[in-house]
């Protein structure tokens, strides 16, 4: 009799480590759950995007914007200026409307078209994932941005969001905008980790 309690008491209990360890695939409860990308991956995930010549054309080294997919410095000798929109008769608003022109080369156009200013000037080249991760992050170096703030950025801005439909003659993003948003979005969501 005392044999049988402990032989049943000892099949419980590996019946229940075996329902544990078998639970529904990535369940909390479960340590064979499908393991979750770390933070950090989450984030190089999308930083494809932010290192797109659409993106790093205005996100590069030196005092002035770059074009085309090869990052040349922008013709007309532009240079940044203070508020990043330029400097005397050469602002680029000058050219540079609210909306692309129509016609392959002609001035690609967005809301507020501009380089970040020059006392935040959120250069991105040369710098490791990591680094880059932690600059736009960083509220010295964002405009002051919270997370949430970054995020709306990243996702709704139209200047950004210009990047997905640059004008004729220019390569645009290749990650779907949807997808982007759902990795940034994700990346917020556990915590917006950098990779290591």
């Amino acid at each position: 009799m005392k044999l049988s309690r402990t032989f049943w008491r000892l099949s419980a209990v590996i019946l229940t480590a075996l329902v544990t360890l078998a639970g529904p695939r990535g369940s909390a409860g479960s340590t064979m759950a499908v393991k979750e990308p770390a933070n950090g991956d989450l984030f190089t995930a999308f930083v494809s995007v932010l290192r797109h010549p659409r993106c790093m054309n205005c996100h590069s080294r030196g005092d002035f914007p770059r074009q085309g997919d090869d990052g040349h410095p922008h013709t007309m000798n532009v240079r940044r200026g203070t508020d990043g929109r330029g400097v005397t008769a050469e602002k680029c608003s000058t050219c540079h409307q609210d909306q692309n022109l129509s016609g392959s080369h002609l001035p690609p156009g967005a809301p507020n078209w501009g380089l970040p200013p020059a006392t935040t000037p959120m250069i991105w080249e040369g710098l490791s994932d990591a680094q880059l991760c932690r600059s736009i992050k960083d509220p010295k170096q964002n405009r002051n941005r919270t997370i949430d703030q970054l995020v709306e950025h990243l996702t709704e801005d139209k200047l950004v969001m210009w990047g997905w439909n640059p004008g004729e003659g220019r390569t645009a993003i290749p990650m779907p905008h949807e997808e982007f948003v759902t990795r940034v979005k994700e990346w917020r969501a556990v915590g917006a980790s950098c990779p290591n």
